[in-house]
């Protein structure tokens, strides 16, 4: 039995075996932790939303100093986040990669932390065109509670900012613990307006490229998504622009898929189940 395992042991570090599966760590160089981007996405709910995800009491005249703490702790754990993802590509490099990166990812928490007055102010019309779009809806707090669109768009907007500023990889894990948690899948490389909302939300997919509006409302099951690419063609297709784009004042209805650079144009409605693969003129009302 000993043999056997020694033999399995050897196959699986085998050269051939490694090959496309394998990534190797510099000392010293953390990975990206999907426990403590956890911890970011709370602070970060709490901070945007005081009073409905923190842990502590909170009044009018305690909130600066609850924030305070939050920010305080965000930067730091964000910090350390962003280190392990600008090293994670980086991990090869023969000079000193932790010195390096270092102040990089500093710098970028910070401007990131400047920019959450922005992320509130854009999420505040969602969490209005959520509970505007749903009469199930008791209140806003309701929605900020409980829709898994407004943690969804959260974490989304989030990663949306530090896709915009070029941070490798934790854009994308952030996006995907949110996926994970709600079964929706927006890429952080997508472009979305304000009073956008996405009611029940399970297997929703917006894909990279991706341009939406201001106060669109998508049902659960749309796909926002590309053409499939041609075998050998996989290099020339990455950078492009493969997704739809979405104009102001659309409603798509549940399990329709829209696929390559297309455009829908503003005030449309598309039906429940379609396929689109072409330009829909504005004011549209596209049914089987």
């Amino acid at each position: 039995m000993i043999a056997a395992l020694n033999n399995t042991v050897d196959t699986l570090t085998s050269d051939r075996a490694l090959q496309g599966v394998y990534h190797e760590h510099a000392n010293g160089v953390p990975y990206p932790s999907t426990e403590e981007l956890q911890e970011v996405m709370s602070l970060i709910r709490a901070i945007i939303f005081p009073g409905y995800h923190s842990r502590e009491t909170m009044t009018r005249n305690t909130l600066r100093y609850h924030i305070g703490m939050d920010v305080e702790r965000l930067h730091r754990k964000l910090s350390d986040q962003l280190l392990a993802g600008l090293c994670f590509l980086d991990c090869k490099g023969e000079y000193d990669i932790m010195a390096c990166n270092k102040g990089k990812a500093k710098k970028a928490t910070t401007e990131f932390i400047q920019r959450l007055p922005k992320i509130r102010e854009t999420l505040a019309t969602d969490v209005q065109a959520t509970f505007k779009g749903d009469p199930a809806a008791q209140s806003v707090s309701e929605v900020i509670c409980c829709y898994p669109i407004i943690r969804a768009l959260t974490n989304y907007r989030t990663a949306h900012e530090l896709y915009t500023m070029g941070i490798p990889v934790i854009p994308r894990m952030i996006t995907e613990l949110a996926h994970s948690e709600t079964g929706i899948d927006i890429h952080p490389g997508a472009d979305i307006g304000p009073h956008f909302t996405i009611d029940h939300g399970t297997g929703t997919i917006i894909g990279e490229t991706c341009v939406i509006g201001s106060n669109v409302k998508l049902y659960q099951g749309v796909t926002l998504g590309a053409k499939s690419v041609e075998p050998g063609m996989e290099e020339q297709a990455r950078g492009t622009q493969r997704h739809p784009i979405i104009e102001d004042n659309v409603v798509i209805y549940s399990n329709t898929t829209i696929v390559g650079r297309v455009r829908i144009g503003h005030d449309s409605i598309i039906g429940a189940n379609e396929w689109i693969t072409t330009d829909i003129q504005p004011m549209s009302r596209i049914a089987i």
